[in-house]
């Protein structure tokens, strides 16, 4: 599949402009901070829910972002993960007080990135729970790869974000099990 892209050092930002032109009533851009939050954020009382990861997969995870879904998503460049300032930033501004449930994908750098936003949130008085899933099933295991790590992210932000959507309690364990 071909790619239309004009400069490849602006793709995530033309590919945030473009999602906020067709839904400016859903979602707001914070280009500073490169990142997608609902229109109504924060939802006063409402667990805030956030996730994110590299860019490349459009629209994998600012079209996550709306009612009954996250509330914020953080985008990084180009198959690399978004950096904790971006995740801090997207905590911030979905914050109504609950706390809020970062959605984390297994790849490592996703993993420590999102470890250090919430620990930095954390400082601020803002209430972090964090839910790891598994991911990339398009990896085989081998010495040079983590391997396979699951199958599905978008069951598991949807699951979240259902189980969260209008809950303020703040036990964050059982949103994604399975029985």
């Amino acid at each position: 599949m071909k790619k239309l892209i004009n400069r490849p050092e602006d793709v995530v930002t033309e590919a945030l402009a473009g999602m906020e032109a067709l839904h400016p009533e859903l979602l707001r851009v914070d280009y500073k901070n490169q990142i997608i939050v609902r229109a109504d954020a924060p939802v006063r009382g409402k667990v805030g829910i956030i996730s994110g990861g590299g860019s490349g997969h459009e629209p994998m995870h600012g079209g996550f972002v709306g009612h009954g879904m996250l509330d914020a998503a953080c985008p990084g460049a180009v198959f690399t993960s978004p950096v904790p300032d971006q995740m801090l930033a997207a905590t911030q501004a979905v914050n109504g007080g609950a706390g809020v449930l970062h959605v984390v994908k297994n790849y490592t750098g996703d993993v420590l990135n999102f470890e250090m936003a919430a620990e930095l949130a954390s400082a601020e008085g803002i209430e972090v729970e964090s839910v790891v899933t598994n991911d990339d099933v398009a990896v085989q295991n081998s010495t040079w790869t983590a391997g396979r790590r699951s199958r599905s992210r978008a069951r598991e932000r949807t699951c979240a974000g259902r189980a969260r959507a209008t809950s303020s309690e703040p036990n964050t364990s059982r949103p994604c099990s399975r029985p």
